[in-house]
């Protein structure tokens, strides 16, 4: 499997498993045990998808079985902005999905939105870096001019940007936008 390493020092799969769209819980903690018996090492979820405890569930079951190690696994979630409208809304936003993945860290926490006040939310995830809650911060779904303007009055610069990207929408600017600051798409 190969990996990035983030700007933080920590190691991501280069693949992973996405469970948006998967909102029975017994069929997502499934396809989570079966990604992680395949092969799969990072797994990403979010607040909005609504299924944080049934991924937390498989991978607690594919634990349990030996399939892995939590070492080796790279667990992603999202803030929904929403749910954040303040650095302290932001910071239990992180708190409320580690008590629904029944986990006591994730390797990476996103902002999933640049809406509302993103700064706000942005330094509330920041809290939860520093207080070890995340191996990493980042933030999904932010074009060029809105990444830089957060890049540029924050204390921890996001480690991950995660867009869309296929060769239908290759984001050229985005990719060079992330590279300027150090970050993985």
């Amino acid at each position: 499997m190969e990996f990035l390493t983030l700007n933080t020092g920590t190691k991501m799969p280069l693949e992973g498993f996405g469970v948006f769209q998967i909102p029975d819980a017994a069929q997502c903690e499934q396809v989570v045990y079966d990604a992680i018996k395949t092969g799969y090492r990072l797994l990403d979820t979010a607040a909005s998808y609504m299924n944080e405890e049934a991924v937390g569930k498989g991978v607690k079951r594919a634990l349990a079985d030996g399939l892995t190690t939590r070492e080796e696994l790279f667990i992603t979630t999202k803030v929904w902005v929403q749910d954040a409208k303040s650095e302290e809304t932001a910071y239990e936003a992180v708190k409320s999905s580690l008590a629904k993945l029944d986990m006591s860290y994730v390797d990476l926490i996103l902002l999933h939105q640049p809406m509302g006040d993103y700064f706000a939310a942005y330094r509330g995830i920041e809290k939860a870096y520093k207080e070890g809650l995340a191996k990493a911060v980042g933030v999904a779904n932010f074009y060029p001019a809105i990444l830089a303007n957060l890049c540029e009055n924050v204390d921890v610069i996001p480690a991950v940007n995660q867009v869309e990207l296929h060769p239908f929408f290759v984001q050229a600017k985005a990719l060079e936008n992330m590279k300027a600051y150090g970050m993985a798409p």
